[in-house]
């Protein structure tokens, strides 16, 4: 990669906060950052790290090598045909949860212009701390050159999957995108049950994270399936047996796959709400 190269933002939230620390001074220097936001207070702190700014989509973004568009899904639409005018030669990069990468380019193409290149992305929000992972697929006409800019840019913050059927996207939100909401619920279960069994918050809560994120470590670390994993740590007739039987009992395992499921087919109805 290039420090030439430069990147706007549309949208400096959270996600695009995450992006724009993981990239500035590596990837490209802060000079070379715009971005663009309706929030005084957001374009205010961008501008004073260095980047330039803009409270709409201006004549800056057609100098810019890759647009990421980092907006709600409900204004994807409207910020699209605000910023078409200015759509030259950029990589087009999203991450707005629900907006398929055909409709995107759709509402930034036009006949006077080439078809739009988009990668459409799904980080989720451990991006925040560096510790991401992305699903990324790309639009057909998305060369090599522009999936290794899209890959560098969201490894920024982390970890990348490609996957070859856009519609793929749906599984990697239910299982990643979503995924850490799932986490966060274990580990107040945990807590909880924590308490249930005689420890104070403080400890449950110490020994909850460290419990799970040492187990993620391991699993990460471990050449073996998960499930010999558990295996090793369940002794039969012993203490974890009988907490495992009771998840069990509860179809712990089949009500985290309909969970998914149900966070799956949510994505594919909101492809269809927000790409009319």
């Amino acid at each position: 990669m290039t420090q030439a190269l430069s990147i706007a933002f549309i949208g400096g939230g959270n996600m695009a906060a995450a992006l724009i620390s993981g990239l500035a001074g590596k990837f490209c220097p802060m000079g070379n950052i715009h971005v663009v936001d309706p929030h005084e207070s957001t374009r205010q702190a961008w501008a004073a790290r260095g980047a330039s700014v803009a409270a709409g989509p201006d004549e800056a973004l057609s100098r810019c090598d890759i647009w990421v568009y980092a907006v709600k899904p409900q204004v994807m639409k409207e910020v699209a045909a605000a910023s078409r005018p200015w759509l030259k030669d950029s990589l087009v990069i999203s991450i707005a949860a629900g907006i398929r990468a055909a409709d995107l380019a759709r509402w930034l193409g036009s006949d006077t212009q080439p078809w739009p290149r988009v990668v459409r992305c799904m980080p989720n929000t451990p991006a925040l701390i560096g510790q991401g992972v992305t699903g990324l697929a790309a639009l057909d006409g998305v060369g090599e050159a522009d999936r290794a800019q899209a890959q560098a840019v969201l490894e920024a913050v982390g970890s990348t999957v490609w996957v070859s059927r856009e519609a793929d996207l749906d599984g990697v939100t239910a299982l990643s995108g979503s995924g850490p909401a799932y986490v966060f619920l274990f580990i107040e279960a945990l807590i909880e049950g924590g308490k249930a069994v005689g420890l104070d918050d403080e400890q449950s809560r110490a020994l909850a994270l460290a419990t799970l994120s040492g187990a993620a470590s391991l699993a990460a670390a471990s050449s073996e399936p998960p499930s010999v994993l558990r295996e090793r740590v369940t002794s039969k007739g012993g203490t974890t047996a009988a907490a495992l039987d009771v998840l069990a009992q509860a179809n712990f395992r089949q009500a985290v796959v309909r969970a998914m499921q149900a966070a799956a087919h949510r994505a594919q109805e909101m492809g269809d709400e927000f790409g009319r």
